[in-house]
């Protein structure tokens, strides 16, 4: 229980892992399924998402199989270590979640679209864990690139909170936070469920619809 307590508390920034100047790691050329850039500049007019759904193997697979989306990466974000590496982003001493940034057209897809594919495709009510993933880095969390983001992202989770309600569900605990530095996962990781086609993915949505345009009555 005491093990259980300290991965699902928030470290303190003084306490967090110092971390490093530059990436340990090299970023891939390509994705291994949409064949584009993973790092910016990405097309011109093109935007950007970043979600915390818990395992981020599920998640990136879930966007890039998503219409009007040019490339997905998976990383670390919303933490207080510069450059963590996975095992210290596991240990709880960064403060990071494991997230997904996502890349996408707005000619063939909106932010609310991308919404309504994070909302579904996880349990944005149980805390600092996903399923049997438990610790800080499973969160659930939406980092917001601007205030059109930030609006909509707010208005989103009020909706499908009342809906999730609506189920027997109980309050959402996901973080809306302004987007900080996102910091790429290991080579590894990226497109992992596209290389491991029958490797782990802990997610599980709950089956309730989040409808697309997501405005509160």
């Amino acid at each position: 229980m005491l093990l259980f307590g300290h991965k699902t508390k928030m470290i303190a920034p003084e306490r967090a892992l110092r971390g490093r100047d530059e990436r340990p790691f090299p970023v891939p050329d390509r994705h291994e399924v949409l064949g584009n850039p993973l790092v910016p500049p990405f097309p011109d007019g093109f935007e950007t998402a970043v979600f915390g759904m818990g395992c981020f193997w599920g998640a990136e697979r879930m966007f890039w199989q998503a219409a009007g989306v040019w490339t997905t990466a998976v990383g670390y974000a919303g933490g207080y270590t510069p450059n963590p590496t996975y095992e210290e982003v596991c240990s709880g001493s960064t403060g990071h979640a494991e997230v997904v940034l996502v890349a996408f057209d707005p000619a063939r897809a909106s932010y609310d679209d991308m919404l309504r594919i994070f909302w579904e495709g996880h349990d944005p009510t149980q805390g600092m864990r996903q399923g049997n993933d438990v610790g800080t880095q499973y969160r659930s969390a939406i980092y917001y690139g601007g205030e059109a983001q930030r609006e909509a992202a707010e208005r989103s989770r009020v909706t499908f909170e009342g809906l999730l309600r609506e189920s027997g569900y109980g309050e959402i605990t996901t973080q809306i936070a302004q987007a900080g530095d996102f910091f790429y996962a290991e080579p590894y990781h990226q497109q992992y469920l596209a290389k491991n086609p029958n490797g782990y993915c802990g997610l599980g949505g709950t089956g309730v619809s989040c409808p697309v345009g997501l405005r509160a009555s």
